[in-house]
C-alpha cells in the first residue's frame, strides 16, 4: 500500500536547505524521468480510478500499476511494481496488448531519506511547479509535513496529470510543453 501526499514547492533551493536541515540525506540525486500513462482504448483503467505507468529513471525502468485510491486526507492506494530491462520493450509490449499512450510526464526528482526514518520525501521539478512528495505511513507524513511548516491543507492528492492538466489550462500550451532545464 501507497500513502502520500504532494505539497506545492514556491523556493527549490529553500525546500532542499529545510530537509537538510530535519536531518534528511539525499538517497538518490536528481535524475531525469520520462513517464507514461496507458490505458484501454475505452479508458476503462481510469474510469476505474486505476494506473498503469511506464517509467525511465537514471536508467532504471519501472512498470508499476496502482488502484483506486482510498478517501482520506492522504492518498492512499495498491501500488505493484515490476523492473523490466528494457524501456522501448516494455512500451511495444504494453502496445501489442492493446494498451495505448495516454499521457505523458517528466520531471526531475531528488529523493532524500531520514535515516531514523520510515519515509521517503521527494523533491519533483515539473512544468506544472515544483513539489515535495512524502511517502511512508501516515503518522510520519503528518508529523514530517508538519515540521517542515506545512498544514493539512496544503496537502494535494492530484496526480501529475492533474496538476499538468490544470496548469496548461491556467497558461498557454506552450509553457507547459518546453523541456526542462539541464541537470544541475
Amino acid at each position: 500500500m501507497e500513502t502520500e501526499i504532494k505539497l506545492r514547492v514556491e523556493d527549490l533551493d529553500h525546500a532542499r536547505q529545510q530537509l537538510l536541515d530535519h536531518g534528511f540525506k539525499i538517497l538518490h540525486p536528481r535524475v531525469f524521468e520520462r513517464n507514461l500513462i496507458f490505458d484501454t482504448p475505452d479508458r476503462s483503467l481510469r474510469n476505474s480510478r486505476r494506473l498503469l505507468r511506464l517509467r525511465e529513471a537514471g536508467g532504471a525502468v519501472t512498470l508499476t500499476f496502482k488502484g483506486a485510491s482510498e478517501a482520506g486526507k492522504h492518498k492512499s492506494r495498491e501500488e505493484r511494481e515490476v523492473h523490466p530491462d528494457n524501456f522501448d520493450n516494455m512500451q511495444t509490449i504494453l502496445e501489442r496488448l492493446g494498451y495505448q499512450i495516454t499521457f505523458r510526464y517528466d520531471k526531475y526528482r531528488t529523493e532524500f531519506h531520514r535515516p531514523d526514518s520510515h519515509g521517503i520525501a521527494t523533491i519533483d521539478e515539473t512544468p506544472a511547479g515544483t513539489f515535495m512528495e512524502l511517502e511512508g505511513p501516515a503518522e510520519w507524513i503528518d508529523r514530517t509535513a508538519a515540521a517542515l511548516g506545512y498544514r493539512e491543507s496544503d496537502y494535494i492528492l492530484a496526480s501529475y496529470a492533474t496538476l499538468y492538466t490544470a496548469a496548461s489550462a491556467k497558461s498557454e500550451p506552450a509553457a507547459i510543453v518546453p523541456a526542462l532545464p539541464p541537470e544541475l
